[in-house]
This record gives C-alpha cells, sequence and structure tokens, in this order.
C-alpha cells in the first residue's frame, strides 16, 4: 500500500499525465473555452430533469499546461459558490496546490488560489472545507519542505475572494513521509480537523491534528498505529455536527490480514481516543477506506473505499457505524460491470439524513450510487464511463449532487459534475 496513492484519482490512473476543467449545461449551451464534450458525451444515462441527470459541467487548466488533478470537492453551506483543489503544474514550480471556486447553479469561475511551498517542489492538495459560516475555506495536502520531505500543510483562504489567510506545516517525528489527505471544520467554526499520514518510529501512522480556525495554532496532535505494526494510512477526517467528536477512517495493517478498514473515534476538544472500528472484506485482502462521513442527526457513521471480494476483485464497500459505541449496523458493496477494480472515493449524506452517495472509480469508468441511510438499500446508479471522480457533495437543499475527477482522453482535464438527487 503506498502512501502516495492518493484518495483522489492517482490510485486509479497511476502513471498517466493529467492536465486541466470544461463547462455544460443541461441545454447544452454556455460551452466555456476549451471545453470539449457535449452533454451526451457524459455518459450518465439519465435523460434531463431526471434522478442523476446532469447539469454542468466545468475545467480548469493551470498555468503550467500539463498536470492538473482535482482531489476534493466542498460546496458552500448557504448554497453558494462550489470549492474544488487538487494539484496543478506551476510555469516555474513544481506541483502546486490549486484551488477552484465556482457560481453553483452556473458552472462559472469566480477565483483561483494556487499555493507554492517553501521547498518550490511538489505540492498537491488532496482536501476542501468550508466553514459553517461560508467565510472561509481551507484547503489540505502535502507540501515539500526546505529540509524534510513532504509535510502536511493547510491553508485557509477568504471563501469571497480567495485571498490566503493562513498557512500550518507540520513534519512528523521521523521527518519523512508527511501526507495530510483530510481536512474537516467543526460546526461551530473554531476548529479545523486535518488527517493523514505521518512516518513513526516503524512505518506509518495515522496522525489528526486539529488548529484554531481563527489563526491556525496547533491545538493537539493524536497517532494511531494499527494491531499489524506496519502502515497505517488515514484518508478522512468528519466532525459530529455537535462538534464533540472527531471521526478518522483509513487503511491499518491487520495483525493477520493485509490492510484492513480502520475507523477511530476522538474527542474533538482533547484528541482523547474513544473507539477504533475495523473491517476485513471477505477477500481476506486489501481493504482500504477512502471517506468517512457523519449523519446529521450525529447517530451514526458513514465509511466508504474499496474491498476485495471473495470471488471479484475490488469491490466499493461502504460501511455504517454507530457513533457512540463503533458497533457496525450494516455493509453494502458494489461490484460494476467489469467485476473488478472497484473502488469508492468518497461518501456523503443528504441535509435530511435519509440518503448516502458514493463515488469513485469503477472500471472502466466511475460510479455514483444513492443508498439509504437507515438500511444501506441501493437507491440509483449513475455510470461516467468516460470520468473517473473522485468526490461527492451535496447542496444545501439536498437537491442536487456534485461529483469531480478527471476525463480523457489525453491530455487528461479536471471534470466537475452535477446530478439530481432524486
Amino acid at each position: 500500500m503506498s502512501g502516495k496513492v492518493t484518495r483522489g484519482l492517482c490510485a486509479l490512473a497511476a502513471g498517466t499525465a493529467l492536465a486541466a476543467f470544461a463547462l455544460v449545461t443541461a441545454g447544452g449551451a454556455g460551452a466555456a473555452p476549451g471545453a470539449a464534450r457535449s452533454l451526451a458525451a457524459a455518459g450518465t444515462g439519465h435523460p434531463a430533469g431526471a434522478p442523476g441527470s446532469q447539469l454542468w459541467v466545468q475545467r480548469y487548466n493551470g498555468p503550467g499546461n500539463s498536470f492538473d488533478e482535482a482531489n476534493s470537492i466542498a460546496v458552500s453551506p448557504g448554497g453558494g459558490p462550489v470549492f474544488v483543489t487538487g494539484g496543478s503544474q506551476g510555469t516555474r514550480s513544481g506541483l502546486d496546490y490549486a484551488t477552484v471556486a465556482y457560481r453553483a447553479v452556473t458552472g462559472a469561475r469566480l477565483w483561483v488560489a494556487r499555493y507554492n511551498g517553501p521547498g518550490n517542489g511538489s505540492d498537491e492538495a488532496y482536501s476542501v472545507a468550508v466553514s459553517p459560516g461560508g467565510s472561509r475555506v481551507f484547503v489540505t495536502g502535502a507540501s515539500q519542505g526546505t529540509r524534510s520531505g513532504p509535510d502536511y500543510a493547510t491553508v485557509a483562504y477568504s471563501a469571497a475572494t480567495g485571498a490566503r489567510l493562513w498557512v500550518q506545516r507540520y513534519n512528523g517525528p521521523g521527518n519523512g513521509n508527511d501526507t495530510a489527505y483530510s481536512v474537516a471544520v467543526s460546526p461551530g467554526g473554531s476548529r479545523v480537523f486535518v488527517t493523514g499520514e505521518s512516518r513513526g518510529a516503524t512505518a506509518t501512522d495515522y496522525l489528526t491534528v486539529a488548529y484554531s480556525a481563527a489563526t491556525g495554532a496547533r491545538l493537539w496532535a493524536a497517532r494511531y498505529n494499527g494491531p499489524g505494526n506496519g502502515s497505517d494510512v488515514a484518508w478522512s477526517v468528519a466532525v459530529s455536527p455537535g462538534g464533540g467528536r472527531v471521526f478518522v477512517t483509513g487503511a491499518s495493517r491487520g495483525a493477520r490480514s493485509g490492510p484492513d478498514y480502520a475507523t477511530v473515534a476522538y474527542s474533538a476538544v482533547t484528541g482523547a481516543r474513544l473507539w477504533v472500528a475495523r473491517y476485513n472484506g471477505p477477500g481476506n485482502g486489501s481493504d482500504e477506506a477512502y471517506s468517512v462521513a457523519v449523519s446529521p442527526g450525529g447517530s451514526r457513521v458513514f465509511v466508504t473505499g474499496g474491498s476485495q471480494g471473495a470471488r471479484s476483485g475490488a469491490d466499493y464497500a461502504t460501511v455504517a457505524y454507530s457513533a457512540a459505541t463503533g458497533v457496525r449496523l450494516w455493509v453494502t458493496r458494489y461490484n460494476g460491470p467489469a467485476t473488478y477494480d472497484d473502488a469508492a472515493r468518497w461518501v456523503a449524506v443528504s441535509p435530511g439524513g435519509s440518503t448516502v452517495y458514493v463515488t469513485g472509480g469503477s472500471n472502466p469508468g466511475s460510479a455514483t450510487l444513492a443508498y439509504s441511510a437507515a438500511t444501506g438499500a441501493q437507491l440509483w446508479l449513475a455510470r461516467h464511463d468516460d470520468m473517473l471522480l473522485a468526490a461527492v457533495a451535496v447542496s444545501p437543499g439536498g437537491s442536487r449532487v456534485y461529483v469531480t475527477g478527471l476525463t480523457g482522453p489525453f491530455p487528461n482535464d479536471y471534470a466537475t459534475a452535477a446530478h439530481r438527487a432524486g
């Protein structure tokens, strides 16, 4: 299991040079410069106006005109801008963070903010989150240090203008590979939580850090080393609606198995560990959880990722837990038409808490699924056979589902699409 395999697209398109973002509206008009695809090419299989139908697509091509990869998407609480972040080649630097704000209704671009770390090397953002009031945007990822390897780098921006407010970096005790893959904000907006992998004494561990949202001051840091004492990589973090708990999920080496899903609950105030829940799939092989979300009422935690099947390759596997105890409530699996290479990359919950949305890579492209939050029953499926999707977000009113990732052919572009939720 490679620590540099991102929750986004690198695991699905390793070795592929990536490039650019395209706008397509539901009526097929209004394409932005550089748009290369029509609505029909989206391949969702849903007629206009139906649940899952596409509303717009937007592209971004960075100044280096080379590698541009979207890894994460977030929607402002008031239904305003949609924020997308990832890695983008600079003109005189390596890969930089690139964060883009779009108008939610039309997909019109509002601003672009870039971050080049002090090492002037590879800097890639993997996650974006918005403050509850909608005034700030927080981005995290991996950034080359001047005298270290990649470090956690978390950046706060003004949501209105993209102006940078603060930057906070973290270099772990091993002075090695420290990569933050996920960021979340407390419901009150006072704290920012970041998680990922950090080199420990023997291998990489989960490393979760809490910061002041106002200043970036570090509040606490918590590490998790799994029972296999091997490589442990946290891919996602979420906060309970009441703000009292922080949930982290990822892949953790088992004592007698390969990587397993490992979900950890912490006190948001102190970082004290509350419970750990592990999931080893039916294939007893590689099981990697990439995303975690909490129900609006705070009673359930949902985790998704890729899990080895008993008679298939990797499948989507989505698990629901009790937020209070970590007890497993249900598991649902999705095996795509090719019966291999299916890995869910992101999970989101509808504002009313009734539906869970999952998206990711499903050979030969991608699939987005809607499940009942209560039972795990599948509600609908939308496939994108010309896109590799990395993230999903739901509009505040629950009527739209946004997905982002990349599309081809080479050179590839960022692609962001909107679907009707139901």
